[in-house]
């Protein structure tokens, strides 16, 4: 007997979908048959995505979203509801770091990678969570059938590693925040959960795996070997899917063994 997870009719936002991580999740959104929009600040890269989207049969649309601007991700989110409808899934995907140790860290460097990291993300799940929050409680307009907000923390949010301490302390605050809304959220059908990815080969990190100091890092790896985008696929629907009404605040690592 086989088992399908079908999104069709759904609509799916996902923030920074502009490349990496992101486009993957709404690329498979899509084959999965959710309605998706692409958020990001570079439009240009969110055409693209669209049209091979479009191309593969999926449906797609774009929206300019700086998850740093407060009235951007109002206004990002209510143009994404205007033109397709009622969010029913949120991929918070938005996510930056640097390389620094600890004590080179300036104001600028930390507020860098908290004001998308951690507020950012908050904001956006909480325009998206208030509008989820109403139409489960039927004050606003749009069906129900329970929605799902999907946080992209990291390893690196369990496990600390050097040089990228701000990133780890950063990515440890979404995992908070997963857990926040999940006890607040869970009761009115909105499931809040984060997946926790490893090392991804991804076209911005691709070039350092194969430097010094990047060989000797896969050495350091459980499996020697880092994962690539479409490893998340299968997780990232089934958290997506109704079929994932049981998992409610989790904080699932899909690092290959990494942070054990």
């Amino acid at each position: 007997m086989g088992y399908n997870l079908d999104l069709s009719g759904r609509v799916a936002l996902v923030t920074g979908a502009s490349g990496g991580l992101g486009a993957q999740f709404a690329k498979t959104l899509a084959s999965a048959g959710a309605a998706v929009v692409l958020a990001s600040r570079r439009m240009d890269k969110l055409k693209e995505l669209r049209a091979q989207i479009e191309a593969a049969g999926g449906a797609a649309h774009v929206v300019a979203l700086d998850v740093t601007d407060h009235l951007s991700i109002k206004a990002a989110v209510a143009h994404a509801e205007t033109e397709v409808g009622p969010i029913d899934i949120l991929i918070n995907n938005s996510g930056v770091s640097n390389t620094q140790r600890l004590q080179d860290v300036e104001g600028a460097d930390y507020d860098y990678i908290f004001n998308t990291n951690v507020k950012g993300a908050f904001f956006v799940a909480q325009e998206v969570g208030r509008r989820m929050l109403a139409r489960s409680r039927g004050t606003a307009p749009g069906g129900f059938a329970g929605a799902r907000i999907i946080n992209i923390a990291s390893m690196a949010g369990l496990r600390v590693l050097p040089q990228i301490g701000v990133y780890c302390m950063s990515k440890a605050a979404v995992i908070q925040m997963t857990k926040a809304m999940a006890l607040e959220w869970g009761k009115y059908g909105i499931n809040v959960n984060a997946i926790c990815p490893g090392y991804i080969d991804t076209e911005i990190n691709h070039h350092h795996w194969e430097t010094e100091q990047g060989k000797k890092l896969v050495q350091m790896l459980p499996r020697k070997r880092i994962g690539k985008p479409e490893d998340l696929d299968a997780l990232l629907v089934m958290l997506a899917s109704p079929q994932s009404h049981f998992v409610n605040g989790a904080v699932i690592a899909a690092d290959d063994g990494f942070a054990i």
